[in-house]
């Protein structure tokens, strides 16, 4: 059922005639009706809002979306994310002060709601803004930096300004991934004046930023970064390769789910040592494609395989 916040804002977006605002709460219904398990409601709601869109005299005009922001509405649970006891419960506080941010501002305080998130790739980045979109019951806008960076002068700037009045205006999760293709040390000697004023209005837009969203940047290599940069955010997440226990835990989420038999050999965790967690995952899915197309059950013979195959690609790629 909707909350009393989401039925007002739906019919403040009807009275001012804002389609994306509009837009937005009834994507929002859906995703908690989702997470509720109600999924044939939540589809339905999708359905609808996109027959909306597709009709010319609605009482709701929905206009098409920011070519620069993609909207999507993830369905996921904290459990999903496989990280160090000080990563969940960094991700965990986060969610706690924006569920509880009107008790926060009656005494002046203002919820964490600025998230940096550093580390190797298939770390857990992306999965993060999506899981903390989906906890919290918000729809995710992923910045697109293809369309954001451009070369004429003043026009990322300008976009930056655009993408942080939607910020303001419709309350989500907003991930800027790959940041430092904005947020680039300024005293690197191959930072050109253009890429040093985007970054200082990045600057100046996220410490005006007053909105209840929440902004999430990612990055492969913290130290590519302004310094100026760290201050701006609530929180850092440092993330890394899983540890032999995370890695566990993976072939147990992923693996014993599908087949309560089988057993993760310390054998096992060492051959997965050195791939990051999307590698991981993506062998057991296809160690569990090939249980089910054979009709076999697991082994760790065949998962050795599909991880020393995995690895054999790192070694090509030196040669």
């Amino acid at each position: 059922m909707a909350t009393a916040d989401q039925i007002k804002n739906l019919v403040k977006a009807y009275v001012d005639r804002n389609d994306e605002k509009f837009k937005t709460v009834v994507l929002q219904i859906a995703a908690h009706e989702a997470k509720l398990g109600h999924d044939n409601f939540a589809r339905e709601l999708k359905l609808q809002i996109d027959k909306l869109g597709n009709k010319r005299a609605s009482i709701v005009q929905l206009t098409s979306q920011n070519p620069m922001l993609l909207l999507s509405t993830p369905n996921y649970d904290l459990t999903e994310l496989i990280v160090s006891d000080d990563i969940s419960e960094k991700i965990q506080r986060i969610l706690n002060e924006y569920r509880n941010r009107n008790k926060l501002y009656s005494y002046g305080l203002v919820n964490r709601r600025k998230i940096l998130i550093e580390g190797q790739p298939g770390t857990g980045k992306t999965l993060t803004a999506s899981i903390i979109a989906s906890e919290l019951s918000l729809p995710l806008y992923t910045v697109q930096m293809d369309k954001l960076v451009t070369k004429f002068m003043g026009e990322t700037s300008a976009k930056l300004r655009q993408i942080f009045d939607s910020i303001q205006s419709i309350t989500g999760v907003y991930f800027f991934d790959e940041f430092d293709a904005i947020g680039a040390d300024r005293s690197l000697d191959n930072e050109v004046g253009e890429m040093r004023r985007i970054l200082n209005s990045f600057l100046q837009f996220i410490e005006q930023d007053s909105s209840e969203s929440i902004i999430i940047a990612a990055t492969n290599n913290q130290r590519l970064l302004d310094q100026a940069l760290f201050r701006r955010f609530d929180d850092v997440l440092h993330y890394s390769l899983p540890t032999t226990d995370e890695i566990q835990r993976l072939f147990k989420y992923k693996l014993v789910s599908y087949d309560k038999h089988f057993r993760i050999t310390k054998e096992l965790i060492q051959a997965a040592n050195g791939l990051n967690h999307a590698e991981i995952v993506k062998v057991c899915d296809d160690a569990i494609k090939s249980s089910i197309l054979g009709n076999q059950p697991l082994t760790s013979k065949g998962l050795s395989a599909l991880l020393h195959e995995r690895k054999n690609i790192y070694s090509y790629k030196e040669a």
